[in-house]
């Protein structure tokens, strides 16, 4: 008597034979598997029937993992870069396993679903990932697989393998100077390192492009607009989570994320970011230090539970996700700037007073190099203005001389 899965599986295989699909799937034991004919494994032109053990447990589930294996085959063979190495190892005599993850990397001609499979295993398993694992998966869903997925769409069309050429057209597709050709060219970085692919020697160089547009550059808000800005908003926590970001340059997601007791009466004022946010733990000094009081942000020395309730467990959501309703917040209340502009704006207020770079950047959580890319123009401004002021100062003593 037939299960449940039987039936099912029966009509999967008559919808593949009537597209005209000569692979079906097959139930072995309790494992599922396809079934049809694959290029020789010897090398010769015939296309024998063969086998390939997913090694999927045969449920409902395992068919729908068994249905993305099926495509990647189909887009293996209709580029003629089906690879046996990838999907098999010589079993007993008549059988094909599928290698295990613990098995050799993906070769070259591997499915690129595949490939990123095993780059994303490698990724959870840094242990520097490890000791943060909510920034981890924002960093990998936010930084790294849109771009791969840009990378796997391009493989299809092109019929190139993950080499340095295929590496090269994906970075290109993205506009010059843009945070997106930035990103791209980070998270393919990591990707070759990983595949040991040597990029160019100028990739660096060609991938640079993290910063403010020009449309962004000109509207940064200034410090009258954002205490104009912030009485617009009119639910009482949402002016407490705008008046953290301008005060503190928080990221969307920071503002729930963080040790406040120090706004308490007789506090230091410097809040501190928990190590579950993006780029772990890290301190922040008030600038402008008089906001604290004129938005009322020491209340939330004492009592953190007026900000916005966001769900924060992030067993169920992602640091990506509770950004998200920040910004959402901001477009509803019509706001002519987005949460990141109050965050640029308080490190161009750095840069104006002659914070150090590097102080500035361990504030915002993220890298000098990060920082003087992004806020290029107004730090080049200050030097420039500084040496100014020298040359002007010297010739003044000498004249006075």
């Amino acid at each position: 008597m037939g299960t449940p899965i039987d039936a099912v599986l029966a009509e999967q295989n008559a919808l593949l034979s009537a597209a005209g699909i000569g692979l079906r799937f097959e139930k072995r034991g309790e494992r599922l598997g396809l079934r049809g004919p694959l290029p020789c494994r010897q090398g010769r032109a015939a296309h024998p029937v063969q086998r390939i053990s997913l090694g999927l447990p045969a449920t409902t589930d395992g068919l729908e993992q068994a249905k993305a294996q099926l495509k990647d085959v189909l887009r293996q063979l209709q580029q003629q870069r089906f690879d046996w190495s990838f999907w098999a190892r010589q079993g007993k005599p008549g059988t094909q396993q599928l290698l295990e993850t613990t098995g050799p990397r993906p070769q070259e001609g591997a499915g690129f679903d595949l490939v990123i499979q095993d780059f994303e295993e490698a990724f959870f398993r840094d242990p520097r990932r490890r000791r943060n694992p909510s920034g981890a998966k924002t960093t990998w869903t936010s930084a790294y697989r849109p771009y791969l997925r840009r990378m796997a769409a391009v493989a299809g069309e092109s019929v190139l393998a993950p080499d340095r050429r295929l590496f090269e057209q994906v970075l290109e597709s993205y506009e010059p100077t843009s945070r997106s050709r930035q990103q791209c060219g980070t998270a393919l970085a990591a990707l070759a390192r990983h595949r040991a692919i040597a990029l160019p020697e100028d990739w660096s160089e060609r991938a640079a492009g993290y910063g403010l547009h020009a449309a962004q550059f000109r509207r940064l808000p200034s410090d009258s607009q954002i205490v104009d800005s912030i009485e617009r908003v009119p639910n009482p926590s949402w002016r407490l989570a705008y008046g953290l970001m301008a005060t503190y340059g928080l990221r969307n997601h920071e503002v729930f994320f963080c040790d406040l007791s120090a706004l308490a009466p007789g506090g230091d004022r410097v809040i501190r970011v928990l190590p579950t946010s993006k780029t772990g733990e890290h301190q922040v000094w008030p600038f402008q230090p008089d906001w604290v009081e004129r938005f009322g942000l020491e209340q939330l020395g004492e009592a953190p539970q007026l900000l916005p309730q966001v769900s924060t467990d992030l067993r169920r959501t992602t640091l990506q996700q509770v950004g998200r309703r920040v910004a959402e917040q901001f477009h509803r209340y019509g706001l002519c700037h987005t949460p990141y502009d109050l965050r640029h704006a308080w490190a161009v207020r750095t840069i104006h007073i002659g914070l150090p770079d590097t102080v500035s950047a361990r504030m915002m959580g993220h890298s000098v190099a990060i920082h003087t890319r992004t806020y290029h123009h107004w730090i080049t401004r200050r030097d420039q203005q500084q040496a100014v002021d020298t040359a002007l100062a010297r010739l003044a003593h000498t004249k006075a001389t």
